[in-house]
C-alpha cells in the first residue's frame, strides 16, 4: 500500500512535502508487498537472509536504508528506491528492527526441511583437482558483496569465487584432512564445501542467529552454537544431516544463548561457553558419544575464551573479574581470575615462547593496548600500547613478529609488527592510509603475511613476512577474514582456533 504525502501550500505559493511517518502497521504491509517473498514469512529469511533484529546488529539502520534504496551489487537484492519514497523506506527500516511480535521458533523438523544436498560426494574425485598445494589454499570471506574466494597460497590466484549467505559469522571451520570447510552465517546457514573439487556439497539453516560452528578432530560432527533459539545444533559432518539438538539450559533450567563453541583435539571434545549463565560445558565425542554436557560452573557469565597450548586451561573473558577467568578443564575448578583493563578480546589471543615460556597475548577492544600473561604464573607481563583498540593478532611459529590490528578509533589504518621477544612495536604499517586494516594470515610455511583491508574499496594484502615488502595486492570489497587450510588443521602456534 502506498502512503501518499501530504501536501501544503507554502505562503510563497510553493508546493512542499510535509513530514511523513510511516506505521508499523503500514510498514508491515510494505514489507508483505516488497520483502516476504524472498525474506520470508515473519521475517525468519527465504531466498534472501532473515530481517530480524538479531541478524540485523551489525547492519546499522542507515545501511539498511541504503540497500533498500539502491539494492545490493553482485546478489538478488533488488533497489526500491524507484517504488518506495524516503517516508516509506524509513518506515520499513523501523519495522525491520522491531522485535518479532511472535517470538520466532526454529525446530528438528524446521531444520530437516532447509536441508539441501548440492553435489554427491561420493561421485567426486577424492585428490585435489586444482593442482595448488592443498594445505596452503586460503580462504577469503569478502563481506562487502557477500562471496567467498579461494586462493592458491603459491601463486595468489584465485581458484574460486562464489556467493554465499549473509553475513557469514565467525572463521569458517576445516575438515581434519583439510578437503571440506565449513561457514556459518548469522541468520543460521551452515555449508560445507569441497576444497579439492571447488564444489558446494550441502547446506542446512540450524537455527535463526548462530554464533559459531566447531567441527570434531575425527572428521565426524559438527557443532552449532545459536543465540536463536539458544541451542546446540548437532549435524553429521559428511552431509549436514541433523542428529540432535541440544538446549542451552544450565543446571537450574535458566535458558541461554550459546557465546562460543570450539573443538578441543587432544580432548576428543567441544567447549562451549554460555552467554547467560554461568556455565562451561564440555561434550566428548570420543568413541560412540552422547554428546551429554559435562557442566563446569563457573564464577562468571563467560563470552569466548582460548585454550592454553596444552588444552588443560580455559582462558575465558570474565565480566565480573574485569578480564579474564582461568578454569581448569580437567578438574572443572576455576584456578584464578585475571584482572584486566577494558575488555580484553581473550578469542582473538594467541600464544608462543618467549626464553623457552609459553606467554598468552590479547588485544582490547576498548583500550589501546595488548596485555601479555606468563602462562605458568598467570602474572601480567606487560601491557604493550597501541594506536587504539583492537580486535585480531596473528603470528606464525616462523615469524618473529605478532601482527595486530587497531581496528577500533581513529588510527584504525595502522597495524603494529610486535617482536615477540622484547614485547616492543617494531614496526607500524598503514597499508592503505584512511582505511580499516584488519586481520593478518599467514601462508602455511609463514613466509607471507596475508592482511585485510575493510573497505568497499579495499585489498588484500600480500607481504613478505620477513622484509615487509609488499607482494601483491588484489582489489576486494570488504575482505573480512582470510583463512589458510594448513594453519588451520594444524592449529598452528599464532592462529586462533
Amino acid at each position: 500500500m502506498r502512503v501518499v504525502p501530504v501536501l501544503l501550500l507554502a505562503w510563497s505559493g510553493a508546493i512542499q512535502a510535509a513530514p511523513e511517518v510511516v506505521s508499523l502497521e503500514q510498514a508491515s504491509a510494505l514489507y508483505e508487498q516488497h520483502c516476504l517473498s524472498c525474506h520470508g514469512v515473519n521475517r525468519l529469511g527465504g531466498a534472501g537472509p532473515a530481517l530480524l533484529p538479531e541478524s540485523l546488529s551489525r547492519l546499522k539502520p542507515d545501511e539498511a536504508r541504503a540497500v533498500i534504496h539502491d539494492g545490493r551489487p553482485a546478489s538478488q537484492m533488488a533497489a526500491f528506491g524507484d517504488r518506495l519514497d524516503a517516508a516509506q523506506i524509513d518506515g520499513l527500516v523501523n519495522y525491520l528492527y522491531q522485535p518479532a511480535a511472535t517470538p520466532p521458533t526454529w525446530s528438528d523438523d524446521d531444520i530437516r526441511t532447509s536441508h539441501r544436498i548440492l553435489a554427491d560426494v561420493k561421485a567426486l574425485p577424492s585428490t585435489p583437482q586444482h593442482g595448488a598445494d592443498p594445505l596452503n589454499l586460503f580462504v577469503v570471506v569478502e563481506a562487502g558483496n557477500h562471496h567467498v574466494r579461494v586462493l592458491d597460497g603459491d601463486r595468489f590466484e584465485e581458484l574460486a569465487n562464489f556467493p554465499s549467505h549473509f553475513a557469514l559469522h565467525g572463521g569458517p571451520k576445516f575438515s581434519p584432512d583439510g578437503r571440506f570447510v565449513y561457514f556459518a552465517s548469522r541468520d543460521g546457514w551452515v555449508s560445507v564445501y569441497d576444497l579439492h573439487n571447488l564444489t558446494m556439497i550441502a547446506e542446512v539453516r540450524a537455527g535463526l542467529n548462530t554464533r559459531n560452528l566447531a567441527v570434531s578432530n575425527d572428521g565426524r560432527w559438527v557443532l552449532v552454537g545459536n543465540y536463536l533459539p539458544g541451542n546446540l545444533v548437532l549435524l553429521d559432518a559428511h552431509d549436514l544431516s541433523l542428529v540432535k539438538h541440544i538446549p542451552a539450559v544450565a543446571v537450574d533450567g535458566t535458558p541461554s544463548r550459546v557465546s562460543a563453541v570450539y573443538t578441543a583435539p587432544p580432548r576428543d571434545s567441544f567447549v562451549v561457553a554460555l552467554k547467560d549463565v554461568k556455565e562451561a560445558w564440555e561434550l566428548s565425542y570420543a568413541g560412540t558419544p552422547n554428546f551429554q554436557p559435562r557442566r563446569i560452573p563457573a564464577a562468571d557469565f563467560l563470552d569466548d575464551f582460548s585454550f592454553t597450548p596444552d588444552y588443560h586451561y580455559l582462558l575465558a573473558t570474565s565480566r565480573k573479574a574485569l578480564g579474564g577467568q582461568v578454569i581448569d578443564l580437567d578438574t572443572g575448578e576455576a584456578v584464578t581470575d585475571i584482572p584486566l583493563p577494558g575488555m580484553p578480546h581473550l578469542g582473538s589471543g594467541i600464544y608462543w615462547k618467549r626464553d623457552g615460556q609459553w606467554i598468552f597475548a590479547t588485544p582490547n577492544v576498548s583500550k589501546g593496548l595488548i596485555s601479555v600473561l606468563d602462562l605458568d604464573t598467570w602474572r601480567l607481563v606487560k601491557e604493550i600500547p597501541t594506536e587504539g583498540p583492537g580486535f585480531f593478532m596473528r603470528s606464525h611459529l616462523n615469524s618473529k613478529y605478532a601482527w595486530t590490528d587497531v581496528f577500533f578509533g581513529p588510527n584504525n589504518d595502522a597495524v603494529h609488527l610486535i617482536d615477540k621477544q622484547t614485547l616492543e612495536v617494531a614496526h607500524t604499517l598503514r597499508p592503505m592510509p584512511g582505511k580499516n586494516a584488519a586481520h593478518v594470515e599467514f601462508t602455511n610455511d609463514g613466509r607471507y603475511a596475508l592482511l585485510s583491508v575493510w573497505d568497499t574499496n579495499g585489498a588484500l594484502i600480500v607481504y613478505d613476512a620477513k622484509t615487509l615488502e609488499e607482494i601483491k595486492r588484489i582489489p576486494m570489497n570488504k575482505p573480512s577474514g582470510k583463512y589458510n587450510v594448513g594453519n588451520k588443521i594444524e592449529f598452528a602456534e599464532g592462529t586462533s582456533h
